[in-house]
């Protein structure tokens, strides 16, 4: 590390307070909503013994909280779990068990695919399952449940790839719903049951067996504790980079989250002290919600501060599931593209390693991409491959790949000291560069490039079918326009001031374009979406037939025309700053 000031901050970052904090949780669940608040209350606390001043925003927001669950067939009654915003259905909803084995593959599956859940069968299954109870393997995540009820089933038990039952969600609402949400919540019961009895039910399921499937949820509207941490910078300026994760878990939560609350915890102490060192300010939240709302602690914040956040947040960073124990390896980063630079030499200065990088899921805390935030992290320290085959774990999404996650297991052993210390420095050192830099170090040549090879790959998939070339044109003129405006930093011909403006607003344009489907401040599904979502019709465009292609093409075009618009927007925006 070449920068002494970054160094002598980075060697403050120390363990006593943060294991501390991880300790506590251990033995303190925090999905119940008066528990959650607790939690909140000792965050405060703690940031408050440090000398950190804190907010505590109290909204209330919409929670589902699980209390019991059961799968009955055949005479006997197996042990489940409901995922948050299962339908109650403390009676019991009855019918035929149908099984349909899913793909390996997409047994974490984000995405509203039916091929991707079942292969070439997901074409074909709709009418099988009306009135009928589907059993399959995977996680009861959101997609697979609003398949389900596409397909008429009044049930779906998601099985488990292990001895565990995983705690989930199965909602595609993001965060608290409004009028337009509300329709997506889920209308049938879905549980979770681990592998065993997973067994059993498939062989009643072959036999033509009918079951039943109870669950007992809570749900309604509950005020929860928001703490946020403001550690001011230097400047005259209102911009901010924002830390934040979740503190309410599943049980107690030690992977997935006690351990971010704890890094952000070292972070805040750490840059209190060294606040007179900071050029921007450095906001960091701590949300509940997460676990049995759908991010619903995050999203409040993004609309209540929503402005704000508009005109002044320069960065979001998620901090979600460090220092866990073996997880020594950054091949599964979470990264936008234009902070890749920035990421890739943290990492490789604190950690030794040249990370691999991944597309953010619509998953996480991720409630800014319709504002429009340039995001790193999510995960970051996994475990590696070669371990977690030798143990024989399934991909889980959180932990550091421990499949303790969202379990009662999750407990203090899934936390290592030496990994927490080297993420907590990682974190804190990313967050010194945006907070430092005269010029925000955010590289959308990146995306630029990212976006080329995504219109070269869509325009592969249709063929002559449909004409990319205007968006392609537009990437380039942007992408030239951007090469224009390094010169000029580099150069001193274009300010500090002027760089980071077109920087920040260039992120209200572009993260929308390459994450959402619906207009600035709404929040997509919670279903993953692909590059440029709006232009992903090119990629079955062959696929229709006369019945539905000019609906198809029709779509294709209004798509483009938004994309063309966008980069013209993009591009203008840059020449304006040189």
């Amino acid at each position: 590390m070449k920068n002494i000031m970054e160094r002598e901050i980075i060697e403050q970052a120390k363990l006593d307070a943060a294991w501390d904090l991880v300790e506590t949780f251990s033995g303190m669940p925090r999905w119940k909503p008066d528990d959650v608040n607790v939690a909140g209350n000792l965050i405060t606390e703690r940031l408050g013994a440090h000398g950190v001043p804190v907010t505590v925003h109290r909204p209330h927001i919409y929670l589902s909280i699980p209390h019991d669950a059961s799968v009955s067939a055949g005479g006997e009654t197996f042990r489940a779990k409901p995922p948050s915003s299962s339908l109650h259905c403390p009676d019991g909803a009855t019918g035929k068990l149908v099984y349909v084995p899913s793909q390996k593959a997409s047994l974490r599956s984000y995405t509203k695919n039916a091929e991707n859940f079942f292969g070439a069968a997901g074409k074909t299954m709709g009418d099988s399952l009306k009135g009928k109870i589907l059993v399959t393997d995977g996680f009861g995540n959101p997609a697979l449940t609003a398949l389900a009820e596409e397909w008429g089933a009044i049930g779906l038990i998601a099985i488990n790839p292990g001895v565990d039952i995983h705690w989930g969600t199965c909602t595609t609402i993001w965060g608290t719903p409004d009028l337009e949400d509300i329709g997506r919540k889920p209308k049938i019961p879905v549980v979770a049951v681990n592998k065993e009895t997973g067994t059993a039910l498939i062989k009643q399921a072959e036999a033509g067996v009918e079951g039943t499937i109870r669950t007992v949820m809570e749900e309604g509207w509950f005020e929860q504790a928001v703490p946020v941490a403001e550690i001011p910078g230097t400047d005259d300026s209102d911009d901010f980079v924002l830390l934040h994760g979740h503190y309410d878990s599943w049980d107690v939560g030690v992977g997935d989250n006690a351990t971010g609350d704890a890094t952000m915890l070292e972070i805040a102490r750490v840059l209190w002290a060294n606040k007179d060192k900071l050029k921007r300010n450095v906001r960091i939240a701590w949300w509940p919600g997460h676990s049995t709302g759908r991010y619903a602690g995050s999203t409040w914040f993004a609309d209540f501060f929503a402005q704000e956040l508009d005109q002044h947040c320069v960065a979001q960073v998620n901090c979600d599931s460090p220092g866990c124990r073996w997880a020594t390896s950054y091949h599964q980063t979470t990264c936008m593209a234009e902070m890749k630079p920035l990421v890739k030499s943290v990492i490789e200065e604190i950690a030794g390693q040249t990370p691999i990088f991944k597309r953010p899921n619509q998953a996480g805390d991720y409630s800014f991409n319709n504002i429009g935030l340039s995001s790193f992290y999510m995960l970051s320290s996994t475990m590696p491959d070669d371990i977690r085959a030798e143990k024989g774990y399934y991909a889980v999404s959180g932990c550091g790949g421990n499949i303790a996650w969202h379990t009662e297991n999750d407990t203090l052993e899934i936390a290592d000291k030496e990994v927490l210390l080297r993420d907590i420095r990682i974190y804190l050192l990313s967050i010194l560069r945006l907070a430092q830099s005269e010029v925000l170090p955010v590289d959308w040549r990146m995306l630029t490039a990212e976006f080329a090879e995504t219109l070269e790959e869509y325009q592969a998939a249709c063929g002559d079918a449909f004409d990319l070339t205007p968006a392609s044109a537009g990437v380039g003129a942007l992408d030239a326009a951007l090469e224009r405006l390094d010169v000029g930093i580099a150069g001193g011909s274009v300010s500090a001031e002027a760089a980071n403006a077109a920087r920040r607003d260039l992120a209200r344009i572009l993260v929308p374009l390459n994450y959402t489907r619906v207009p600035r401040f709404r929040h997509d599904p919670a279903i993953t979406c692909p590059p440029l979502p709006m232009l992903d019709v090119a990629l079955d465009l062959k696929d229709h037939d006369d019945a539905t292609k000019g609906f198809a093409l029709t779509q294709a075009l209004r798509s483009r025309n938004r994309v063309e618009a966008a980069l013209r927007a993009a591009t203008q925006r840059v020449v304006s700053a040189l």
